[in-house]
């Protein structure tokens, strides 16, 4: 590795990598915490098991529906100007949330039907932000790096469940201040950073290394010239227009893969807080409790990539962690003492977190320019339409036995089926491997 390399590397990442990181902390609080605002918004709101895991769930059928077009936008417009766009977007409607009771009563639509539209029109505006994200690490950083790199900005997922599920359990304290309930506090002092970084964004974002004047010219050089001669190698293998990489079958069955990885992370989030109150506990102990397997899960994520990346490896790194996410969370299932049932969704934690990272590294190895942007939105709004069917089956089973056991184990059966297609589709290694290394 040339002095040069590890100088830009470290300069790109410690100046992309913290901010990439809070606005995406700030983006999954504002998609989840709805599965906290549930231990007291469904009562209030008249909302059953199965029409929450529906509202829950609705967001992603919007998402799936935007994905798309929103990444080719980004891809036209810059990423600078289009995540600004899609953060005070989203912002606004996660605020608009608190205040599902005074729009139903200024429509005469029902309080279920306005906490889905509103779920949908933040589908909507949210689509194209994580896929974005991915895509502008690709014009960033060389394959070599992408592993480690995606797992530190996706630590945020599970990072905005550790710090989010304490403070959002804390806000439902906050009933009846200034004639709100704590749902809706919730809802509105989370949705306020949003806002304020899509402001951030705009003067401190960079779209693509060309424009970087806080690289020195060797630097930016290096890294044009990598980035270019890394492309060319995958065009050279097979280039993919951006029609060919959405009906590819490599990245339908990516597609598949993630589906069965988000079933798990978006059918325990939403519904964990439940899982947890069950136990007996106080929202504050709720909140606190829910976050004990997201911490596992931010160690699992991190190292987890770093260690792919050191070893090269990408197929057994995402089958391994796949198959921990299936024992753990199926395992979870049979255990009805909340120590044991902890240890084992801790365990599950691991395995689903630990694996985004890996995955993301196995489209972006044989996509380029906008095909990648395509096919990287494509995997993402197919393998997010779990995060509707997920919570979804969740509120139904649950509402059909009065258990959460056979939710569960449907989540890790979609893991299971996830591992099993990586072991079929297998992964060529020396697509990531820089030109003058092969």
């Amino acid at each position: 590795m040339s002095e040069v390399e590890t100088r830009t590397i470290a300069k790109v990442s410690w100046r992309l990598i913290p901010f990439l990181i809070v606005c995406y902390f700030v983006a999954y609080l504002d998609r989840v915490n709805v599965g906290f605002a549930a231990l007291t918004m469904n009562k209030a709101l008249g909302l059953d098991a199965e029409m929450f895991g529906f509202g829950a769930g609705i967001f992603f059928i919007a998402y799936f529906l935007f994905e798309v077009p929103s990444n080719l936008f980004m891809n036209k417009f810059g990423a600078r100007k289009w995540i600004a766009r899609i953060m005070i977007s989203w912002g606004l409607l996660s605020g608009l949330m608190a205040f599902i009771p005074q729009i139903a009563a200024a429509t005469g639509i029902s309080q279920e039907y306005t906490f889905y539209i509103i779920r949908v029109l933040l589908g909507l505006a949210e689509a194209g932000f994580f896929p974005g994200i991915i895509f502008y690490i690709t014009l960033w950083f060389p394959s070599v790096y992408r592993g480690r790199i995606i797992a530190s900005f996706m630590a945020a997922i599970p990072l905005s469940s550790v710090i989010g599920a304490p403070v959002s359990g804390l806000l439902l304290g906050l009933d009846g201040t200034g004639g709100l309930a704590g749902w809706q506090w919730l809802f509105i002092i989370e949705a306020l950073p949003a806002l304020v970084l899509a402001v951030v964004v705009l003067f401190y974002l960079t779209d693509r290394p060309a424009d970087a004047a806080w690289l020195g010219d060797d630097e930016r050089s290096w890294l044009a010239t990598r980035l270019a001669a890394e492309a060319q190698q995958r065009t050279d293998v097979q280039h993919f227009s951006v029609v060919q990489s959405l009906f590819n079958p490599r990245v339908l069955a990516l597609s598949l893969v993630y589906f069965g990885a988000v079933a798990c992370n978006y059918g325990i989030g939403f519904w964990l807080p439940q899982i947890v109150k069950a136990f007996g506990l106080s929202n504050a102990q709720t909140g606190f409790v829910t976050a004990i397997p997201y911490v596992v899960g931010t160690i699992g994520m991190v190292w987890w990539g770093r260690r792919s990346d050191r070893l090269m490896e990408r197929k057994w790194h995402a089958a391994i962690a796949l198959a921990i996410a299936a024992f753990g969370i199926g395992i979870s299932a049979y255990l009805p003492d909340p120590t044991m049932k902890m240890i084992a969704l801790s365990v599950g934690a691991f395995g689903v977190f630990g694996v985004l990272p890996v995955f993301w590294t196995l489209p972006t190895a044989f996509l380029s320019g906008a095909a990648a942007a395509a096919g990287i939105a494509a995997i993402n709004s197919i393998g997010n339409l779990s995060g509707f069917a997920g919570p979804y089956a969740m509120g139904y089973i649950q509402k059909a036995t009065g258990s959460f056991s056979g939710g569960l184990l449907l989540i890790a059966g979609c893991a299971a089926v996830a591992m099993v297609i990586v072991l079929l589709l297998g992964h060529d290694h020396s697509l990531e491997r820089a030109p003058d290394q092969k």
